[in-house]
């Protein structure tokens, strides 16, 4: 279980510091009508994340059937894969970053977030946890380790849930903090999603880089 969890955190990590994510749960939560809007946005976010993860690790259980209980050969070149496109992803995220004298480019959809109705940030919210490439391949990683854990049937919930809330805490605490203290959190919020625009490429190049390649030793380890 340990062990596990131990692969997991640096994973939650990438999935939790995701710049978009939360560039667009403060805009929603800047927004005339924040509070229902960002709320489903969230759980879409919890959402999305879990379904992904729980899909994998019951997908790739069966696969762990060794006698000694190591890893089997087909986690491994799962791992390797995921490792290898966590790289490219932070190859081709560094070279679409601004150049020194640009703006950084936010995606269109962005501006507006801030007449979105509920049922649309609820979908949102589960497009970018579950669909968005960069999130998507990190949720693949944690549901390979997970499934190929070893782990009881308990412990893999308490695995899913500890993940899932890991990787949920930038976008969901936001939410609740704005929720309890909406005055005094607005121009924090609003300073936090300036420095986020500016550096989203290299927040996101060097978490990718760091996971990819964290990963894609795991699998060399265990082939």
């Amino acid at each position: 279980m340990g062990e596990v969890i131990g692969e997991l955190l640096p994973v939650a990590l990438g999935v939790a510091v995701s710049p978009v994510p939360v560039i667009a749960v403060i805009l929603m939560l800047l927004a005339p009508h924040a509070r229902a809007a960002s709320v489903a946005f969230g759980l879409g976010w919890v959402l999305g994340i879990g379904a992904v993860v729980v899909a994998v690790a019951v997908a790739v259980d069966p696969v762990d059937d060794t006698e000694d209980g190591d890893p089997s050969t087909l986690a491994a070149v799962l791992k390797i894969l995921l490792g290898v496109l966590a790289v490219l992803l932070a190859l081709r995220t560094w070279r679409g970053r601004p150049h020194p004298g640009e703006d950084p480019v936010m995606p269109g959809w962005m501006s507006a977030l801030d007449t979105v109705t509920a049922t649309k940030a609820l979908g949102l919210g589960m497009l970018l946890s579950g669909a968005n490439p960069k999130n998507l391949t990190l949720c693949l990683s944690a549901g390979v380790t997970i499934g190929t854990g070893g782990l009881s049937a308990g412990k893999t919930v308490v695995a899913v849930l500890l993940f899932v809330a890991l990787g949920s805490c930038t976008v969901v605490v936001p939410v609740l903090a704005y929720l309890v203290a909406q005055q005094r959190m607005q121009q924090p919020l609003d300073e936090l999603r300036q420095w986020l625009t500016v550096h989203n490429a290299a927040v996101m190049t060097v978490l990718l880089l760091v996971i990819g390649v964290t990963i894609l030793g795991q699998g060399v380890a265990a082939w």
